[in-house]
């Protein structure tokens, strides 16, 4: 592996990818606080001048024209209060004071914002309202409240006169008002062109600075690394012999060495790693090799053993019905040896026989299957046992899983005879029951027997493991392992409860055996299904 102790003097002279990203980051920054501050200049402006027409000039335009409203509705009132004398009538002209007075309210905060003549307008409209309601209206309205009925005032020409006057004051008040309206709406339209022509100006500038910021970057820093990336992509890809290089900003040429060293220690990762896979796909194929061969050699001798085991046991019994009483009482003897041994080995090999077809029957298609169904027809074939043990089975709703008939039955079946075959002084009870935990079915069988020792509890499902004599329990030590491989091969697990709340797990106290398998999701209750059809055949 060879490596470059330093880099070239080319690539030394230039920037380092840093120092390029961070100049453009600079003049992006300075551009953009200049951008900024014009911007926001331009949109002060514009935001003063709007807030000027809609917080000041509108207002009191408005309340101008509310004024106006307030005097015309005094000069009414004053005038049907005098021609018909009544109360009622005078209504609007004190409507019209009370508008009157909170209008000038406003108005006296608004008009300091407005042009210099437009203050002195409006207190001329307040002095000659004043004036027209002091030498006017009030006489008018004493007069007519003093005599109680129409009274035509030889004022009413004066009257009109002074009301007149005010009202052309006031409309030179509301000419002021336009004419500053006016005026800063076209200030508002400065400001908003200054504002557009700014922005369009920030975008140009932007725009030119992104295209030339591009083309520098894409030349000095990503045109490289492309490069670099694609050396790299044809190294992925397999061509670990292809060595990366490349000509760029230091951190690209010191990126492309450090890549270029994990190529080579990944080529020499990958080939040691070769070699063990071939190594071990070549014990994987040995050991499955003598897997298949094993199982098919259980299978092949338990099978081809029946026949001449048949012969031994034939003759064996042969002998003893035709000898037996004719030689000595040893010979007796050694014959009835002879003819057990032989149904031993016969009841060895039929088990053998069914062990090893676990999971390879040609009618081994799982489906839905009744445990109910499964435990009665266990029953059945225990019957004989059951009665003359006196046995009692009970058992709780059961579900529906996924398995096939005959092995569940050969499950049942070796956990009754069990239970049969291990049992105390009283007469077996036999419990099974099942209930649902998360997406699995726990079963348990319990029973009332001699119990199994916790320290048993592995060793009791290994294949022709036994912990009695066959004098005193006779088997062949393949039932318990015949159901774990059963419940194995239907997804779940079966083990000795050795921790029910009391001491169960001791001799004598009975044993519990619990088994899962997966809950059917078309079957999700243990209650009543519909009668299943029976398709699977039994083994043996």
């Amino acid at each position: 592996m060879t490596t470059p102790s330093r880099l070239p003097d080319r690539s030394a002279r230039r920037w380092p990818l840093s120092r390029i990203i961070g100049a453009a980051v600079l003049v992006i920054s300075v551009f953009s606080v200049v951008a900024m501050a014009a911007g926001g200049l331009a949109l002060g402006r514009l935001d003063q001048q709007r807030g000027r027409v809609e917080n000041i000039i509108d207002p009191a335009a408005l309340d101008a024209q509310a004024l106006d409203s307030a005097l015309l509705n005094q000069e009414t009132g004053l005038r049907g209060y005098a021609l018909s004398g009544q109360q009622d009538f005078l209504a609007p002209y004190t409507e019209g004071l009370a508008a009157e007075e909170s209008t000038i309210t406003t108005l006296r905060t608004l008009v300091t914002a407005l042009p210099a003549p437009s203050a002195a307008n409006l207190e001329t409209v307040i002095q000659q309202a004043h004036t027209w309601r002091i030498r006017y209206a009030e006489p008018l309205i004493k007069q007519v409240a003093a005599s109680g009925k129409p009274v035509v005032s030889p004022d009413i020409l004066a009257g009109k006169a002074y009301f007149d006057a005010l009202r052309a004051r006031l409309a030179a008040f509301q000419a002021d008002v336009s004419a500053a309206r006016a005026q800063t709406l076209h200030e508002l339209n400065d400001a908003s062109d200054t504002l557009q022509v700014v922005l369009i100006v920030i975008a140009v500038v932007l725009a030119a600075i992104v295209v030339l910021l591009a083309v520098a970057l894409r030349r000095s820093a990503i045109r490289p690394l492309y490069l670099l990336a694609g050396a790299a992509r044809r190294v992925a890809d397999g061509d670990f012999g292809h060595e990366v290089v490349a000509s760029g900003p230091r951190e690209v040429d010191q990126l492309a060495a450090d890549v270029n060293r994990m190529r080579e220690r990944i080529l020499a990762e990958l080939t040691a790693l070769h070699e063990a896979n071939e190594a071990l796909t070549a014990h994987a194929t040995d050991l499955q090799r003598s897997n298949a061969e094993l199982e098919q050699f259980a299978y092949v001798a338990s099978h081809d053993l029946q026949e001449p085991l048949r012969k031994v046991t034939s003759f064996c019994q042969l002998l003893q019905r035709r000898y037996a009483g004719q030689l000595d009482e040893r010979a007796d003897q050694y014959i009835e040896f002879a003819v057990d041994g032989a149904k031993r080995m016969q009841v060895l090999i039929n088990d053998l026989l069914a062990f090893s077809r676990v999971g390879r029957s040609a009618a081994g298609e799982t489906g839905p299957v009744s445990c109910a169904a499964a435990l009665a027809a266990a029953q059945a074939n225990l019957e004989n046992q059951l009665t003359q043990s006196g046995a009692t089975v009970t058992a709780g709703p059961l579900p529906v899983v996924s398995a096939q008939l005959p092995l569940m039955t050969a499950v049942f079946q070796n956990l009754l005879g069990n239970a049969i075959k291990f049992r105390g002084e009283a007469p077996p009870r036999v419990s099974v029951t099942a209930a649902q935990d998360g997406t699995s079915w726990v079963f348990a069988v319990s029973d009332n027997g001699i119990g199994i020792s916790a320290e048993y509890a592995e060793r009791i499902f290994v294949i022709f493991q036994r912990l009695h004599d066959r004098a005193t329990y006779p088997g062949t030590g393949i039932g318990l392992a015949m159901c774990r491989k059963i419940i194995e091969y239907f997804g779940g697990r079966i083990w000795l409860d050795t921790d029910t709340g009391t001491d169960t797990a001791a001799e004598g106290a009975g044993a519990v055996f619990r088994f899962t398998l997966p809950v059917l999701p078309e079957y999700p209750s243990l209650r009543s299904q519909p009668e299943l059809p029976q398709v699977q055949e039994s083994h043996g």
